[in-house]
């Protein structure tokens, strides 16, 4: 057995030394004023533990206590651990479509609630962040901080939203860019689809890139007006308001890349199932390995001890006044 923390143990035990030898030795005020003969008439009865052994009981309580902190460990040595995991990208669409409500309150924010839900739903793996209109950037590195990601994905609002046309290709290059040198090439977007035409070549340049796309799609069936900057509609060229509705062609572009896709719903039940599918798959993936040092935790026992005696020696205290009381009731009706 050894101690984790060793230097607290000797720290504390110096001055607890000092503190036992202080009480054991000197006589409080009322003994130091009255007869030992006449303190034993005024002391309680039997019923309580004498001064003595209450204070031996306390003292071992505090010497416990101080063992328990000190953190008593059975060392079993190093293990080498093998971390497992995946590395993926996942891409959010800020085009100008997003701003639409036919889900609540905007697709953008839908969006970005559900890729923290992916993220919530990927402990301990490795995520990287884009963001995607007509061109294609970073957000955020490779990292398994999730709180970090999701703070990031927070700050996405409407003013990063660009009214051009989205560009799928772009964001395949710039995927295909980052993920270079991974085992796995996998992207994950956010997206309500864009039109027929952003989405030209696609397959193309994913098979090229040797990338397996998951879809998450935003938005409706039915569709909503696309709306400005100032939240009003735009309107066609023959003054009809713009529609823009959920386009399902990206995903079955992204089944015959290997991966799938999910129509975004308001619970938590999709994120984590289309997370679940994609750990399924790339399980093997390795991220290294690293060093861990094997222990057996003992503060436990020493702690229950302590909390055990103290309960001991606080419960045999005789109350305030009881003693005066039973012994003065013992001599009257003597």
């Amino acid at each position: 057995m050894e101690f984790v923390y060793p230097q607290f143990f000797w720290v504390m035990i110096v001055p607890f030394a000092v503190f036992v030898f202080l009480v054991t030795t000197n006589k409080d005020k009322v003994a130091r004023i009255f007869d030992e003969k006449v303190l034993e008439r005024l002391r309680a009865d039997s019923e309580t533990l004498p001064n003595f052994l209450r204070n031996l009981v306390l003292f071992a309580a505090v010497f416990l206590m101080i063992v328990a902190l000190a953190r008593p460990v059975i060392d079993r040595g190093e293990k080498v651990v093998h971390l497992q995991g995946i590395t993926l990208l996942t891409a959010l669409d800020i085009s100008g479509s997003m701003r639409s409500k036919d889900r609540y309150p905007n697709r953008l924010e839908f969006a970005k609630t559900k890729l923290k839900q992916f993220l919530d739903a990927l402990p301990g793996d490795k995520v990287g962040v884009m963001a995607f209109a007509h061109n294609a950037f970073v957000l955020a590195p490779f990292t398994s901080d999730a709180a970090t990601l999701k703070q990031i994905v927070d700050g996405v609002n409407e003013e990063y939203i660009n009214m051009a046309s989205t560009d799928f290709l772009a964001l395949a290059e710039e995927a295909g860019r980052l993920l270079r040198g991974k085992k796995e090439k996998i992207l994950v977007v956010f997206t309500d689809g864009g039109d027929p035409e952003s989405l030209k070549g696609l397959q193309k340049a994913l098979k090229q890139e040797g990338i397996t796309l998951y879809a998450v799609l935003i938005g409706t069936k039915k569709g909503a007006p696309v709306l400005d900057r100032r939240g009003r509609p735009l309107k066609k060229k023959d003054g009809t308001i713009a529609i823009t509705q959920l386009n399902e062609a990206l995903g079955r572009i992204a089944r015959q890349s290997g991966g799938d896709y999910v129509i975004a719903g308001y619970g938590r039940e999709d994120m984590a199932r289309l997370a679940h599918e994609i750990r399924q798959r790339f399980a093997g993936e390795k991220q290294g390995t690293i060093r861990v040092r094997e222990r057996v935790e003992l503060f436990v026992y020493p702690l229950a001890g302590a909390v055990l005696l103290l309960l001991m020696g606080l419960s045999s205290m005789p109350r305030s006044g009881e003693g005066f009381r039973r012994r003065f009731r013992k001599e009257k009706s003597a």
